[in-house]
């Protein structure tokens, strides 16, 4: 098992020391979803939400949160990322897919920046339609792929049936 590289050898938390570490070209996805009743759905894709285009607040909420990142997760690196991009797509009735993809050429990975636009973006989504459906659910949110860097590339098994989970799923999370 790996060990925990957030704390020392006595327990103590500290930022990963990155400096020997070569700069690649590094690369995250990562995966949302968001629940909702049909009708507000509807009223997002008509763009009929008093507060604006969901999609575009949303997509710059999620963008502008990669990065600030640094600011929020404690023992994330700040980095000078190199692109970011949020795109939805309505899986279903009731389900929004949010995917954020992350690049940089750095001395870490954009994993936790690609998680974090992602959920930032689910978090807009629901402020923007909360006066209409306080219902709304945010979940599963995951790492789809990673690239670069020693520890190389990640792809989470089971990404082609990451639509269909959620387009079955009555407004509950998908089980296992």
């Amino acid at each position: 098992m790996p060990e925990l590289t957030h704390f020392d050898e006595t327990g103590a938390s500290r930022m990963v020391d990155v400096s020997s570490k070569e700069v690649t070209l590094r690369q995250a996805r990562a995966v949302g979803f968001v629940r909702m009743q049909p009708a507000t759905l509807e009223l997002i894709r008509n763009k009929q939400v008093a507060k604006g285009d969901v999609f575009e607040v949303a997509r710059l909420a999620g963008i502008m949160a990669t990065k600030r990142t640094a600011e929020l997760i404690p023992l994330c690196h700040s980095l000078g990322l190199d692109s970011a991009d949020v795109a939805f797509e309505i899986v279903d009735a009731n389900s929004i897919r949010i995917e954020a993809t992350v690049r940089v050429h750095g001395r870490t990975g954009v994993e936790m920046e690609a998680l974090t636009a992602v959920s930032v973006a689910a978090l807009t989504i629901y402020d923007m339609c909360k006066a209409v459906d306080r219902g709304m659910s945010i979940g599963p949110i995951e790492l789809l792929e990673k690239t670069g860097g020693r520890s190389g590339h990640f792809v989470r098994e089971g990404i082609a049936n990451c639509k269909l989970q959620i387009a079955n799923c009555e407004l509950e999370p998908p089980k296992g």
